[in-house]
């Protein structure tokens, strides 16, 4: 089992290595929030304007929401309002899957599939950390994280090919999450006293 970090908001914003690079550089002396609600005040605004549309602007809703939103992912989110981040993020992501999506003429159950996926992900993310148990840091790396995500779903609309790479993509976070999950449930203490006897033995 993987210990709870310090700050549960950090872990709930579920950030990629992208975006966790991008914390590096700054050291979190950025705070997270103001430039993530710029970020989706300007992702939203090209999801307006551009999801369907012949100049494709909505593909760069990733770039854009990455460069603002990347560096606060090392902050230490402890502000008042900070706890907005996490739920600011998701928004922005299951919006852009969705409005890329529908926007491209991907099969609605393929759209929901990969947006299931997430969601069974961030669920479980929630549900882990109040039991105390957190998932192994690689998870984050090959569950590509928020930013890798988007833009996975980006690239697939940029070489014209939105329903496979929405059933790659689908198909394939259904298996790793879902593996993952089921393996770390049964690999835990079945109960609070166990949990402590485990604590104690440590």
């Amino acid at each position: 089992m993987t210990p709870v970090p310090a700050s549960t908001v950090v872990a709930y914003r579920d950030d990629g290595p992208l975006s966790r690079g991008m914390g590096a550089l700054v050291a979190g002396q950025l705070p997270p929030l103001p430039p993530l609600i710029a970020g989706a005040f300007v992702t939203g605004i090209l999801l307006v304007i551009g999801v369907g549309g012949a100049n494709g602007l909505a593909v760069f809703a990733p770039a854009v929401t990455l460069l603002l939103a990347g560096p606060g992912s090392s902050a230490p989110h402890d502000g008042r309002l900070d706890w907005l981040c996490p739920p600011i993020l998701r928004v922005i992501e299951y919006a852009f899957v969705a409005s890329c999506g529908f926007g491209h003429g991907v099969h609605p159950v393929l759209i929901f599939m990969l947006l299931g996926a997430m969601a069974f992900h961030h669920y479980d993310l929630v549900y882990r950390i109040r039991q105390r148990v957190y998932p192994p840091p690689w998870l984050t790396t090959f569950g590509l994280g928020w930013d890798g995500r988007m833009i996975a779903v980006s690239l697939a609309v940029l070489v014209s090919l939105p329903t496979a790479g929405f059933a790659l993509l689908a198909t394939y976070l259904w298996l790793l999450f879902g593996w993952e999950s089921v393996t770390c449930w049964l690999a835990a203490p079945r109960s609070g006293v166990e949990a402590t006897d485990l604590g104690t033995q440590d």
